[in-house]
């Protein structure tokens, strides 16, 4: 299953009518008997004429995708821009977040499992492998690009096997580069799209509007500045099916509502939202109502100003997940300047260098959590206006802050009315025009990303948000349902490379992605931050481009969070706990492929699903959270093992590090998004909403700032993590050593650049003299301790009175040095050499 699983249960009973979500058990146990089955939950938004063209094909045989249709001013070679078909869906379903791979553990690098049969992209007759050189794969260009792009394999020599799948990879990606430059000049003015369409002016300030619609018939601008009129403003289409109007300067006014009315090829007309329109509102006050563009052009002295650049692209990137909506106090929407003045000084007190903001891009169902985009270049106007986020962007800059945006380019909200879908009145416009272009989980359509217009359409609004907004990067939602025909879905993976390069490997797609890095690289080097929600472990994902790998700077460490999800619900007692288990799970991830890993995200703290904290301590977060009130046990060991949980976590899991908005202090409750009751047309069942009440929809920093709540403990560690991390960059060191793994002591002891962790999870065992491998000799202090008073801990080991601590110059734990510490019951203690110490913190 994709990342979004852990979402999908809030959007399958939360969504009006035109945006219901299938019965997925239902629609599985039916196509079972019915491979000519109706997706559940599009019809009502497919014409009579397009909606044979949604039927699921029988599991085994072929889908047959159209070829892309060439639409520059330049026809581009047909060969570059087209799909190589896909193969069959397997049956299944994932079990395993992240595939076992090259990984580090202990020192060691882990064997692989057992290869299954062979499979290529070129079936039976594929070219016979040969065998490469180190040297052969590493060849490079004058460029500094791989010949072939197999310079990968120098870092995982197991995709020597798949050389014929890579390199056709390879060749693809060249190929369309090469055909995008020669159309438009370079990859970079290729994405520059909304220079070109949508609404521009010329030097005289006459305003030009430019839609690409090929399947429209007749074309005319409407909205405010012509009273609605369908006579008033006509368009001319090209030969490239793109629609152009000139109308004089000044003729449309800011802020003003506009569409564009097309007749499609059943001579019915639709009225749309422009596709690159730059803000779109619905009627206030209004339940469902439907969207209009707005036209956004501010005088020159209304423009916001900015006032700091980007900052540097972090080492290690330390992440706080923010929905800006959700972020405040009240019942309500919060707005982009509330969340510049409010949630941002907290963010950066906490220690955080980066922020990743969700819901950015406009859609019109707010219970999507913003992944059912409905306009790509507009901002979510719930929040505000473009400049009100400009102003949130710079506010962060200014802290130092790097900015990142949730963007959602593996599909787009099934919504025709408000949306992109159906655009022309066509299925396969901006989709594929088949199976392969309707997600049936998530009730979404897929992209083409063998069609030159979409290409440029994603790609340019990469760059848009880049450029006008001055983001940092983006975090790239549903990476793995872009990756494969099958999406991801009732899809086991386990490893075999099989999996990843074959006949269900989206090749369109994964060189969309290759483009999209190369670019944002190569525009925005040294700041530009790219990550990839990806599930399956596809190998050289977060590899450079360069030398043929996808190009991301880190993947998502998914399978973490799964993980304390299921050692919290179901490994029951403390002394059950696997030490083992979770190191293996923390450690388990490519080797030369940076990660981002996270205890928990917002998926975790969904309505029916669970947070850390609330695992730990339920119910009891409401009464015993008060240090007014004797400690509660269950309270007690929760605050421990959260604190223990995000350290672990951030140590040992990766390069980078994510926590989402409010779980650093253990946030009560779950999200629930404000929605009404429904009743399921498919099943006739009535789904009670909520009374569209924001109440759990927010966020509650006051229970932090109650100096006399338990929360402030919690936060507090968070926030000493952090400092820790920012000073002594352990997350970006090579340097990581597990030395110790004890059941029955239930111990870990990591170290991880400069720094050894320490790590006890007994319940009542607290150990003294308790000795531990290092990796060198000489003196060492303690820097951060879980059971420092400020952390709620019993000062049992404080940072303030421990004094440095001697090593042995011997072997343990094969390790060349040792030293004795004091481990308390469920607690995590950090070491440094004294010498660092004093550098970074100026302790003597």
């Amino acid at each position: 299953r994709d990342s979004t699983a852990a979402r999908t249960h809030v959007r399958f009973h939360a969504l009006p009518v035109r945006f219901r979500r299938p019965d997925v058990a239902k629609l599985a146990k039916l196509r079972a008997h019915s491979p000519t089955l109706k997706p559940l939950g599009f019809q009502e938004s497919c014409s009579k004429t397009t909606r044979r063209d949604f039927f699921p094909i029988a599991e085994g045989r072929a889908m047959s995708v159209p070829h892309a249709i060439a639409t520059s001013a330049v026809l581009v070679p047909r060969a570059a821009f087209s799909n190589r078909g896909s193969g069959a869906v397997k049956k299944g379903r994932v079990t395993a977040r992240v595939a076992p791979g090259v990984v580090r553990r202990n020192g060691n690098v882990n064997a692989l499992p057992a290869r299954g049969p062979k499979s290529s992209l070129f079936g039976n007759n594929d070219v016979p492998k040969r065998q490469m050189t180190k040297t052969a794969a590493s060849q490079r260009g004058p460029d500094g690009y791989s010949v072939d792009g197999m310079g990968c394999v120098d870092v995982d020599e197991q995709l020597h096997e798949h050389e014929g799948h890579l390199k056709y990879r390879w060749e693809k990606f060249v190929e369309r580069k090469n055909a995008i430059t020669d159309a438009e000049g370079s990859l970079l003015k290729f994405a520059k799209g909304y220079e070109k369409f949508g609404f521009t002016k010329t030097s005289a300030g006459e305003i030009v509007y430019r839609e690409w619609a090929p399947a429209a018939q007749s074309a005319c601008l409407i909205g405010d500045f012509n009273e609605w009129n369908p006579e008033a403003t006509g368009m001319e289409k090209d030969e490239f099916g793109v629609w152009s109007v000139t109308l004089p300067a000044g003729s449309i006014k800011h802020k003003t509502r506009v569409k564009i009315r097309m007749q499609k090829g059943d001579g019915a007309w639709v009225d749309r939202v422009p596709t690159w329109i730059k803000m779109a509102v619905s009627e206030p006050g209004v339940m469902g109502a439907n969207y209009d563009g707005i036209y956004w052009d501010p005088p020159a002295g209304e423009k916001f100003a900015r006032k700091n650049g980007r900052p540097q692209k972090p080492a290690a990137s330390r992440i706080y997940e923010a929905h800006v909506g959700m972020s405040g106090l009240e019942a309500k929407v919060n707005s982009y300047v509330e969340f510049a003045d409010d949630i941002l000084p907290r963010i950066k007190n906490l220690g955080y260098n980066t922020v990743q903001l969700m819901a950015i891009q406009e859609h019109a169902y707010y219970a999507s959590f913003g992944y059912h985009v409905t306009n790509f270049f507009a901002v979510s106007s719930r929040c505000g206006t473009p400049d009100e986020l400009k102003y949130l962007i710079d506010t962060a800059h200014s802290y130092g802050l790097t900015v990142l945006m949730d963007i959602v380019h593996s599909h787009a909200s099934s919504n025709s009315l408000d949306g992109i879908n159906l655009f022309d009145g066509t299925n396969g416009q901006y989709f594929h025009d088949g199976p392969q272009g309707y997600h049936w989980m998530w009730d979404s359509r897929c992209f083409n990303y063998g069609n030159y217009e979409v290409v440029r359409f994603l790609l340019s609004n990469l760059r848009y948000w880049m450029e006008e907004f001055k983001f940092d990067g983006f975090r790239f939602d549903g990476v793995t349902s872009m990756m494969y025909s099958h999406h991801g879905l009732q899809m086991t993976f386990t490893g075999d490379y099989g999996e990843y390069f074959g006949m269900a490997t989206d090749v369109d797609a994964m060189v969309y992605l290759m483009l999209a890095n190369d670019m944002l690289h190569t525009l925005y080097e040294g700041h530009a931050i790219t990550i990839a929600e990806d599930v399956s472990g596809m190998p050289a994902l977060a590899r450079p481009v360069s030398e043929g790998g996808v190009g991301f700077d880190y993947r998502l460490q998914m399978a973490i969070a799964d993980k304390w999800v299921e050692v919290l619900s179901e490994w029951g007692d403390d002394y059950n706990w696997n030490m083992f288990d979770l190191v293996h799970c923390l450690e388990n991830r490519r080797w030369g492929e940076k990660c981002i890993s996270y205890a928990e995200s917002h998926d975790q703290a969904l309505v029916g699903d669970k947070t850390t904290a609330f695992w730990l301590m339920d119910k009891e977060m409401y009464d015993h959270m008060s240090t007014l009130t004797p400690d509660h046990p269950v309270v007690t060991r929760g605050i421990a093992i959260h604190k223990m949980i995000r350290q672990l976590t951030c140590c040992l899991g990766g390069e980078g590090y994510l926590n989402f908005m409010g779980n650093e202090f253990g946030h009560p409750e779950w999200i629930d998004f404000p929605r009404g009751d429904r009743t399921d047309i498919s099943t006739g069942k009535f789904i009670p909403g909520n009374g569209n009440s924001y109440l759990l929809c927010r966020r509650r920093f006051d229970l932090v700032d109650m100096d006399h709540l338990r929360y402030k403990y919690m936060n507090a560690f968070d926030a000493s993590m952090h400092d820790i991390a920012s000073r002594f960059k352990y997350l970006c060191s090579d340097h990581q050593y597990t030395s110790l793994k004890s059941d029955e002591d239930k111990m870990i002891v990591v170290e991880r650049g400069d720094c050894v962790f320490v790590f006890n999870f007994h319940p009542v065992n607290s150990y003294t003299d308790y000795r531990i491998g290092l990796k060198h000799g000489g003196n060492w202090r303690l820097v951060l301790s879980s059971d420092n008073p400020e952390f709620g801990g019993y000062s049992n080991l404080w940072t303030c009175n421990c004094p440095p601590i001697g090593s042995q110059e011997d072997q343990f734990n094969g390790r060349p040095a040792s030293m004795m510490v004091y481990a308390p019951s469920r607690s995590v203690s950090v070491y440094a050499p004294v010498e660092a110490v004093k550098s970074q913190l100026g302790w003597t």
